[in-house]
């Protein structure tokens, strides 16, 4: 294990998140995965009641200064970062693991044992390059690493959850049918999950799920694409995340917020801020299980 990472849950808890996170992908309608960027956030979005949680390699790499892109952060960092939301919440967490952090297979495998260690139970795989002039892997290429993950993936003594991701249309190539064959690709390489995010409209979404018979995830937040949770459970979807649109919405207020105190001089932003106090008692951690209250009588 890398010593830099220090694993943030017990075993036997990692052991009922990777379940629970499992039974979600098996209900009769499709769950939200939220995307913190931090441990903070993470707090937050666990007091509001969802059921999972997924990191964003955008969001943290915003959250550090720098453009979001394939290996602009390592793997090192990305996994610290995971293990912090990992120990802020109770539930379940899968990373963006981006695309292996590694040119082989070998480094994708041991990838996928260093986000179990960091106390994930789940991480998605994605066939991007990161170089602009062919930003998308060779099928047979990609369908090596994501066999790889899978086969790193079932040697643990937990069900971690491995999502392919097949970055088509997210690289600008709207080819649907090649995003199709390579979900079914990533499919028979034994992904527990496949994703292909920035489907343009609906009949894609629904020409996804069709194409395939493990659960889809669906990247929300974009207004291009208005779907609502109950219509993206028509079209078949099983699990939507946002990716780094919350961050970005939080970015967006933090601009609007200083464009009012810079062009007006004044402050009226202040009125959508949380309370103070209620910001507080959110980053609290709760007391373990039957330490709640004063036991000294």
């Amino acid at each position: 294990m890398n010593p830099s990472i220090t694993p943030s849950v017990d075993p036997a808890d990692q052991h009922a998140r990777a379940h629970a996170f499992r039974r979600l992908h098996e209900g009769p309608a499709p769950f939200v995965v939220p995307n913190p960027w931090d441990a903070g956030t993470a707090r937050l979005l666990t007091g509001l009641g969802f059921a999972a949680l997924a990191t964003t390699g955008a969001g943290l790499s915003y959250s550090l200064g720098l453009p979001d892109g394939t290996n602009r952060v390592g793997r090192q960092e990305f996994l610290a970062n995971a293990a912090q939301i990992v120990a802020a919440t109770h539930l379940p967490v899968s990373a963006d693991l981006e695309s292996g952090f590694g040119d082989t297979p070998q480094e994708v495998a041991r990838t996928i044992e260093l986000a179990a260690a960091a106390g994930l139970v789940g991480g998605s795989i994605e066939d991007s390059t990161g170089r602009a002039d062919d930003p998308v892997r060779p099928l047979e290429e990609a369908v090596e690493r994501v066999a790889a993950a899978v086969a790193a993936a079932r040697e643990l003594d937990f069900p971690f959850t491995v999502t392919a991701r097949a970055e088509n249309f997210f690289q600008g190539r709207a080819d649907l049918p090649d995003t199709i064959r390579r979900l079914r690709a990533y499919e028979a390489a034994g992904a527990d999950v496949l994703y292909a995010p920035a489907l343009p409209d609906r009949e894609a979404v629904r020409a996804v799920c069709a194409a395939v018979t493990r659960p889809v995830n669906v990247l929300m937040g974009s207004p291009a694409l208005p779907l609502s949770v109950a219509e993206l459970g028509e079209l078949g979807v099983r699990r939507i995340s946002v990716g780094s649109a919350l961050a970005r919405a939080a970015l967006g207020s933090v601009v609007r917020a200083a464009e009012e105190i810079r062009t007006h001089g004044t402050f009226g932003f202040g009125t959508d801020a949380l309370p103070y106090p209620q910001v507080n008692a959110a980053m609290t951690p709760a007391p373990p299980a039957g330490q709640e209250g004063d036991s000294t009588g």
